[in-house]
């Protein structure tokens, strides 16, 4: 093999090891993703009280440090201004547990009793969720999940 050959195949694994490195540092400080969001609300009947529960998958390489929930009414002000990181700032966070990897299972439930039902916006609503990694990336989605207030 001449010495040219061996030293463009040299070449091509340092730039290639190279491009491998730089991929892995580029994909941890992604933002954290979110998915397979879904958002269930139940009315109340009776003397019973409803609920809504929100459920969410969220993976951050570094570690997911909380995730924010905030169900929003589709007609409310925040239809026309987009929801911000700080309008999720001083809402409910949802309880997560490991599920595998660098991934977590978050859920929020919230009780719904009558009062709240009546003095609540009938239609369409959005579930927003703010997702923050222990590295301080984050990843906002305004409408993560939907569901109707009958």
């Amino acid at each position: 093999m001449s010495r040219r050959v061996v030293l463009a195949v040299a070449s091509g694994v340092v730039v290639l090891g190279g491009a491998g490195a730089f991929a892995l540092a580029y994909a941890g400080e992604q933002p954290p993703s979110v998915a397979h969001s879904a958002a269930r609300y139940t009315a109340p009947a009776g003397d019973r009280d409803g609920s809504l529960t929100f459920t969410t998958d969220v993976t951050a390489s570094s570690g997911v440090k909380e995730v924010k929930v905030l169900a929003w009414p589709a007609n409310s002000p925040f239809a026309k201004k987009a929801i911000t990181a700080k309008d999720m700032a001083s809402v409910e966070s949802a309880k997560c547990k490991p599920s595998g990897g660098d991934t977590v299972r978050c859920v929020y439930t919230v009780p719904v009793t009558g009062a709240d039902a009546g003095s609540s916006p009938r239609g369409a609503w959005h579930v927003a969720v703010l997702a923050t990694s222990k590295d301080g990336d984050s990843k906002l989605l305004t409408k993560a999940a939907d569901f109707n207030v009958a």
